[in-house]
C-alpha cells in the first residue's frame, strides 16, 4: 500500500445562491492578464443547462476522460500516442472560442471623447481578441437562471422523454465548478510534452509553463474542460487550487470569498497503488464505490508507517471533507463515469424537494413528507444521479434521505418537540455533528489545511505567482508576444497574508490591496493624520 495525501474540496449545493462571487474573485486573482480573458478557472452553472464551454459533458463529441477497452484496460477516449501524433497540428476534438465565448470590451474612448452633438455617444462592444467591433451572443453564464430548458443539456439528453418534458417543473440549482484535481487525471496523460503533473505532496495538478509547448491535447483530454489555452503566450493554464495559499494553510480564494460558506477543504488519504484498479471497474455505476474503496483510514497503522508528516495525518483525521464523503456519505463525485476519480465532490441539493412539497400545500420540513418525496420524485433524483453517480440513483437517494433526516430531526429539536431518528444509518451524534458541519461550522472547521511539507510559517518566503506579471514563465518564447527578463514585482507573501488574517495584531505592513481583508491600514492608503510622521 502506497499512501498519499490529496487536498480535496466538497461543495454543499443546497447553499449556493448563484452570486458568482467565487468566479469574480478567482478571475481577478488568477486570470486578469492578456490572453485569458475568456478563461474562468471557477464558474457557476445553472442546471439543467449547457454548461461552460457549451455541452462540455458530451464526451461522444469531445472524447475527454478515460474508457475501458475490450481487455479491461484503461485508455484515453481521445486515443493514444499514434492518434495524438497524427493530429498534433490539427486537433478537431477541442472546443472553439465560440463554444466558450469571444471576450469583449467596450469602446469607452468613443463614449468619453466624442465631440458635443445632438446624439448621445455609445460604447459599442469590441472583441478583445481581434479588436474589431463584435456582436455579443454568448458568455460564461449566458443561460444563468434559465434552468428547465431540456434541449441543450447533455445529461438530460440521455434520459426518457417524460423526464425531458416534465423537468422544467421540477427544480433548478447552481453548480460551481473548478478543476477536479483528479486522482487519475486524463489531462496529465494526454500531454505530449509532460508539462502537466500531479504534485506528490498534496495532489494538486499544475502546468509547468516552461515545458508546455501549446499542443492543447490537455484541453481535449480533460472531460471537465477546465484547462484553457492562453492565445497570447501559447501555453495552457488551469486552476492551481491556489497552491501558494494552501501551502501556508490558507483556503483557496473561491472558498475564502464564498458568500454562502458552502465550500469545505481538507485532506484525503488514498492508496495510490489502487487508483488504476478503481478507475478500471467494468460498470460505470460501480465507480463511486470503487473510488471510496481507494481512500485510507488515517487511523490505520499502515498510515503511520507511510512516511507522511504527523500534521498531515492529524489533518486527515479532522478533515471535514472526509466526514462528508466517508462518515456521512452525503458528498458525491461529479461525473465519475469519466474515470478520472475527481476530488471535488458535491452535496446534492435537498431544497428543491422541500420547495416542491410546500407548493402542494404539505409541510416541506416534515420527516414523513420528505422521505416520501425523495422516494417518489424520480425525475430530479435521476438527473442528480446523471451528474454524480453515473445514473445510479441509490447513493443519491441515500444522501438525500440523510439530509432530510438531519433537517427534520434538528427542526424538532429547535421547536422543543421529541425528535425522531429515521433509519438512515446515522445515530444522534452523527446527526448533530453533520448539522454543525453543514450549518454552523466555523472557519477552522470548514478549512483544515496543513502547511506544505517542511514549510513552517515564518521560515519560508514565497516569490508569489510568476504569472502575475508580464515576463514570467510562459510570457516569452516562440509562441508568445513578449520576451525579455521578468520584471521584478513587489507583493505580499502568503505567510504575511496568513499572519494578518489569523493573528490578533493589527499590522501596517505593505500589502497587496487585491488581498487586503480590511484589517489594518496599509501604509500609503490614507494620508497621515495631523501630527503623525509622513
Amino acid at each position: 500500500m502506497r499512501v498519499m495525501a490529496q487536498i480535496a474540496m466538497v461543495m454543499n449545493l443546497d447553499k449556493c445562491i448563484g452570486c458568482h462571487t467565487c468566479s469574480v474573485t478567482c478571475k481577478q486573482t488568477w486570470t486578469n492578464r492578456a490572453g485569458v480573458e475568456y478563461t474562468w478557472f471557477n464558474n457557476v452553472e445553472t442546471r439543467p443547462g449547457q454548461g461552460y464551454p457549451r455541452r462540455y459533458e458530451d464526451q461522444e463529441r469531445w472524447r475527454g476522460g478515460w474508457e475501458v477497452d475490450a481487455k479491461g484496460r484503461l485508455r484515453l477516449r481521445a486515443g493514444g500516442r499514434m492518434r495524438k501524433l497524427l493530429g498534433i497540428f490539427a486537433n478537431p476534438l477541442m472546443p472553439s472560442i465560440q463554444d466558450y465565448y469571444e471576450p469583449w470590451t467596450y469602446d469607452y474612448e468613443n463614449l468619453f471623447g466624442a465631440a458635443l452633438g445632438p446624439d448621445i455617444p455609445v460604447a459599442r462592444p469590441r472583441s478583445l481578441i481581434s479588436g474589431e467591433p463584435t456582436t455579443i451572443t454568448w458568455s460564461a453564464n449566458w443561460d444563468d437562471d434559465l434552468g428547465g430548458d431540456p434541449s441543450p443539456d447533455p445529461v438530460l439528453s440521455r434520459m426518457s422523454e417524460k423526464v425531458k418534458l416534465d423537468f422544467e417543473q421540477a427544480f433548478m440549482f447552481y453548480l460551481p465548478r473548478i478543476c477536479e484535481h483528479c486522482l487519475n487525471p486524463s489531462c496529465v496523460a494526454s500531454c505530449p510534452s509532460g508539462a502537466l503533473y500531479k504534485r506528490t505532496d498534496d495532489g494538486i495538478v499544475l502546468v509547468d509553463q516552461d515545458r508546455c509547448r501549446g499542443w492543447r491535447m490537455c484541453v481535449t483530454g480533460c472531460p471537465y474542460k477546465k484547462i484553457y489555452f492562453n492565445h497570447r503566450t501559447g501555453k495552457a493554464e488551469k486552476c492551481t487550487f491556489c497552491y501558494p495559499r494552501v501551502e501556508v494553510g490558507l483556503p483557496t480564494v473561491c472558498s475564502e470569498t464564498c458568500v454562502g460558506r458552502l465550500r469545505y477543504l481538507g485532506v484525503m488519504l488514498y492508496d495510490a497503488d489502487r487508483v488504476t484498479e478503481a478507475a478500471s471497474v467494468a460498470s460505470e455505476q460501480d465507480l463511486y464505490e470503487a473510488q471510496l474503496s481507494v481512500f485510507v483510514d488515517p487511523d490505520d497503522p499502515a498510515v503511520a508507517a507511510s512516511g507522511l508528516p504527523d500534521d498531515w495525518i492529524e489533518a486527515a483525521r479532522r478533515s471535514p471533507v472526509r466526514d462528508l464523503i466517508m462518515r456521512y456519505r452525503i458528498a458525491l463525485p461529479l461525473h465519475p463515469e469519466y474515470r478520472t476519480l475527481p476530488m471535488v465532490w458535491y452535496v446534492p441539493p435537498l431544497s428543491p424537494v422541500v420547495d416542491a412539497l410546500a407548493a402542494t400545500g404539505h409541510d416541506g420540513e416534515d420527516a414523513g413528507n420528505l422521505f416520501a418525496a425523495v422516494e417518489s420524485m424520480r425525475i430530479p433524483v435521476e438527473y442528480l444521479a446523471g451528474l454524480f453517480t453515473a445514473g445510479d440513483t441509490v447513493p443519491v437517494v441515500a444522501a438525500l434521505r440523510r439530509l432530510a433526516a438531519m433537517r427534520s430531526y434538528m427542526r424538532a429539536v429547535n421547536l422543543g418537540e421529541e425528535p425522531e431518528l429515521a433509519e438512515t444509518g446515522l445515530n444522534e451524534d452523527d446527526i448533530h455533528d453533520m448539522y454543525r458541519l453543514l450549518a454552523l461550522a466555523k472557519y477552522d472547521e470548514r478549512y483544515v489545511i496543513p502547511t506544505a511539507y517542511g514549510n513552517t510559517p515564518g521560515d519560508v518566503e514565497e516569490a508569489g505567482c510568476s504569472l502575475d506579471y508580464d515576463g514570467g514563465p510562459g510570457m516569452q518564447g516562440p509562441f508568445g508576444e513578449t520576451s525579455g527578463r521578468p520584471v521584478p514585482v513587489s507583493i505580499e507573501s502568503f505567510h504575511g497574508l496568513k499572519q494578518r488574517q489569523t493573528g490578533d495584531k493589527v499590522t501596517h505592513e505593505r500589502v497587496n490591496l487585491l488581498n487586503w481583508d480590511g484589517r489594518g491600514t496599509p501604509a500609503g492608503l490614507f494620508p497621515p493624520r495631523k501630527g503623525e510622521p509622513s
